[in-house]
């Protein structure tokens, strides 16, 4: 949809929204003075909403340098009386965390939402965790959705609750809610006029023990009220059919029940969880006393079910309960609708003669492994760490931790740039282990700019302070690229579109008392083999600089590229080294000859890559 119609103030509106725009729609429907993230996938859409229309909406808003610092903004801001949002990918909880327990303690006199969206199957993510978790650890309301327009409903809801109690809550969504699309019916929508709020100092804002503990005893009193709010809650839905078997479904996981009981008319009754923590347990409850067997569906741990055995046990309710625990459902991946089909038909054994089964294909789809974009600049500065590596003649594995990011894909051959990581910043710290506990294997680490900003400072000092020897290579592709094209501290624009201060990464590598910091163009591929070769030599930390901004942010440059890449067949010896080392997209054997095809972007790379001279800049 266009900006205008998301914009427009009238109700009744009926729009084809994708899950995520729905939520920036409830967002402008709900008056929200300030919202702050960082962009993490399945969330990102909804940042490069509100960067486009923060200023036609009054809305302050900003890409923060993580999700920590995303969530204290929001949350400072609501202890004004505001009406804040921040929003994240699921392991961003992991780096908010801190703040995000206090939160709950500390209350807001105005009120906070986050939307933490999961990624069942890990299409984007390195782990499948879930965020209902979370919400149990800090005590904090939670809601899931299910479709666009629930998302944009439940937001108002979840903003009257956090008004009333004082109390941060959550929306959970999951990839296939934030990135499927949908009618959406819009509510009215006035332009936001708060934008300043006042903080007074009555009451309890700083959870030192002695009032941490009041805080502690005020936080469970509200979750009590809560719990029984949660019982009539509008967004938990009973369709009775009479039947003696049940479903309990939740978020994405309830479209798939309903789609299999619709489509073979199954007599069930259903339980659809929309307000999951804390748990309508009176409502469930009944739902068990009036069911024989029950079935628990839920994306992606069994809390949903651990909590019903605990209602069963609690009362002593004589009911089956299936799920995931018992093996009917499994414990990891995303849920379709064969697999919700395949559960309840092992459960209810009901005909399945009337099963729509769609003929395989006979065409065989292409393998489509991750790769980097032709004329990548990560795709450069692995190739020159390859070829320095290689220069060493070493008998052991040189070590590369990686991090979050595009550059990710260093893993894949021929580079194999990258054998080990575990979260945003890590490569640092990790480096940090590694020269400690090794000797004589050589390490190089990457971290990209957005990265770098997020979570890479601290590591970083601790790797000075503690006399370690690595190399670091920041990637500086100006920009948040993975998940988009977002801002982040490195580039002279903030979450508003407006001029701001870029940070210099060299100045801040160079303030902590690093000696060893080189600035390149990594295109430059042959300079950079040999700085890469002085920094492996380098007693210390050593930081390689790798500057040079991203494709999908210098698309007019790359355009006015006229001059094409072309390969003399009679110079060309076919070592393949462009082929097999190099590794562009854009090049091809075809027909036993070297090629450029279609992707090619002219960065030129390649022309170093040869040995020969074969492949050279024509017209």
């Amino acid at each position: 949809m266009n900006l205008k119609q998301l914009l427009n103030p009238q109700a009744n509106q009926k729009y084809f929204m994708l899950g995520n725009e729905a939520a920036v729609r409830g967002v402008l429907e709900s008056g929200v003075s300030l919202a702050a993230t960082y962009p993490g996938t399945p969330s990102s859409e909804i940042g490069d909403i509100l960067y486009r229309i923060s200023n036609d909406a009054n809305i302050y808003f900003e890409f923060s340098s993580n999700e920590k610092v995303a969530v204290e903004v929001a949350s400072s801001a609501a202890s004004t009386g505001l009406r804040t949002f921040s929003f994240m990918k699921h392991v961003g909880v992991n780096v908010a965390s801190d703040s995000l327990m206090s939160s709950a303690y500390i209350g807001v006199e105005g009120s906070l939402l986050l939307l933490i969206a999961d990624d069942p199957s890990t299409f984007s993510s390195q782990n499948e965790q879930d965020t209902r978790h979370f919400a149990r650890q800090a005590n904090i309301p939670i809601f899931e959705p299910s479709n666009p327009q629930e998302i944009k409903d439940y937001i108002h809801y979840a903003y009257d609750v956090s008004d009333k109690y004082n109390i941060p809550v959550i929306v959970r969504t999951t990839t296939r809610v934030s990135h499927m699309r949908g009618i959406v019916t819009t509510d009215s929508y006035t332009k936001n006029t708060i934008n300043t709020g006042e903080f007074s100092d009555e009451g309890l804002h700083v959870p030192v023990p002695e009032a941490a503990r009041v805080m502690h005893k005020n936080l469970v009193e509200k979750i009590d009220q809560i719990r029984m709010l949660s019982d009539e809650s509008p967004l938990n839905q009973l369709f009775d059919n009479g039947s003696s078997f049940g479903v309990i479904a939740s978020g994405g996981a309830y479209n798939y029940v309903a789609d299999i009981i619709n489509q073979y008319d199954l007599n069930v009754n259903l339980l659809k969880i929309g307000f999951s923590h804390p748990y309508p347990e009176m409502l469930v409850k009944k739902f068990l006393e009036d069911n024989e067997e029950v079935l628990v569906v839920e994306e992606v741990d069994p809390i949903n079910e651990i909590e019903t055995l605990a209602i069963a046990g609690k009362y002593n309710i004589n009911v089956k309960i299936h799920g995931k625990r018992d093996g009917t459902l499994s414990e990891i991946f995303e849920y379709t609708p064969d697999i919700i089909y395949d559960a309840l038909n092992n459960l209810l054994n009901f005909d399945e003669s009337n099963k729509t089964v769609n003929d395989a294909s006979s065409i065989k789809l292409p393998s489509r492994p991750a790769t980097l974009c032709a004329g990548c600049p990560h795709r450069a500065s692995y190739y020159a760490a390859r070829q320095a590596i290689n220069s060493l003649n070493l008998d052991v594995e040189s070590i590369h931790p990686s991090d979050i990011g595009c550059y990710t894909l260093g893993i894949a051959p021929p580079y194999k740039m990258a054998n080990y990581l575990m979260s945003m910043g890590a490569s640092v710290g990790t480096s940090c282990g590694f020269s400690k506990s090794t000797q004589k294997q050589p390490i190089i680490s990457f971290i990209g700019d957005s990265t770098f900003f997020h979570a890479g400072i601290p590591p970083l000092i601790n790797a000075v302070h503690n006399k370690t020897k690595f190399t670091l290579v920041i990637l500086d592709n100006r920009i948040t690229a993975m998940t988009g094209g977002q801002t982040n501290p490195g580039i002279p624009v903030d979450g508003m579109g407006n001029d701001a201060p870029a940070i210099s990464i060299e100045a801040i590598v160079k303030s902590i008392g690093i000696d060893f910091v080189e600035t390149l163009n990594p295109l430059d591929v042959n300079n950079m083999i040999e700085v890469y070769k002085r920094a492996l030599k380098h007693d210390g930390v050593s930081v390689i600089i790798a500057k040079y901004p991203c494709n999908l942010i210098h698309k007019k440059e790359i355009r006015s590229r006229k001059h094409h890449i072309l390969v003399d067949d009679d110079k060309c010896i076919h070592c393949n080294k462009c082929l097999e080392q190099f590794a562009c997209p854009s090049i091809k054997l075809v027909d036993g000859k070297i090629v450029m095809d279609h992707s090619c972007i002219k960065c030129d790379v390649c022309i170093d890559v040869c040995p020969v001279n074969a492949i050279y800049r024509g017209q």
